[in-house]
């Protein structure tokens, strides 16, 4: 069977496709956090030079990556958007924000329990930590932008430009600890390199990252859903939901 998913760029249709994926992605997202909160805290070793403190890393890098991720997923849809007028694109990357601030607020405020205990600080201006600071801000940013215009197209497009120029960040974050002498340690994980961890650990490290990113996805269809009922509130479909019961 041919699926037509350009259908689903219309507010409408997508808002009750992604009623019906929410379910699913909840249900992965609970199991896959037990799963990994379990291999995390029950199954991994201690480690030899950090001891149990080491542990943070299964909340702190999957929230890291995700901060990191979901800004560029933002741009992308929001540049979309800027391009081609789409509605919806623009109505994703308002409804990613949200949740890309909360990860890089929690990457930062998980890095300052980290660091306490091997840096003897809370904080240093570190490229890495400070850049994330950045994309924290970035994201205040966007969704300040976004609250601060009433018109819903200006909005979109002073939101879009923002991402876009915000992007560049993202690389810097990635390869602040190769490009400058750092007191942050080295990437948790290479592509083009063999793992520096216990095989536990790695696979706890990125069940919680697949955890994380099912649940931004469960958060991400919800906000959108309400955007779109929001923006779309003078559309026949809303009303007819509304007598009908929302589904």
């Amino acid at each position: 069977m041919k699926i037509n998913w350009f259908k689903y760029a219309s507010p409408a249709s997508f808002y009750f496709l992604a009623g019906r994926m929410i379910p699913f992605f909840a249900v992965l997202a609970m199991v896959l956090l037990v799963v990994g909160l379990y291999i995390g805290f029950f199954v991994a070793p201690t480690d030899f030079q950090q001891s149990e403190a080491y542990r943070i890393i299964f909340v702190h890098v999957p929230a890291a990556w995700m901060s990191m991720f979901l800004y560029m997923v933002m741009a992308f849809w929001a540049g979309i958007g800027l391009a081609f007028n789409t509605r919806l694109s623009s109505m994703v990357a308002s409804a990613i924000a949200p949740t890309g601030a909360m990860f890089a607020f929690l990457a930062l405020w998980t890095g300052a329990w980290w660091g306490k205990p091997m840096w003897g600080t809370w904080w240093v201006w570190d490229a890495r930590l400070t850049s994330e600071l950045i994309l924290f801000f970035l994201y205040i940013g966007f969704m300040a932008l976004q609250a601060a215009i009433d018109d819903p197209k200006r909005s979109d497009k002073a939101g879009a430009i923002i991402a876009l120029v915000g992007v560049v960040n993202v690389p810097i974050i990635y390869f602040s600890v190769q490009w400058w002498n750092t007191l942050h340690q080295g990437a948790s994980v290479s592509l083009v390199q063999s793992p520096k961890m216990a095989t536990a650990m790695l696979s706890g490290m990125l069940v919680m990252s697949l955890a994380a990113w099912m649940y931004s996805i469960v958060v991400i269809l919800v906000r959108t859903r309400l955007i779109i009922l929001r923006r779309e509130s003078r559309a026949a479909w809303v009303a007819e939901l509304k007598e009908g019961g929302v589904k």
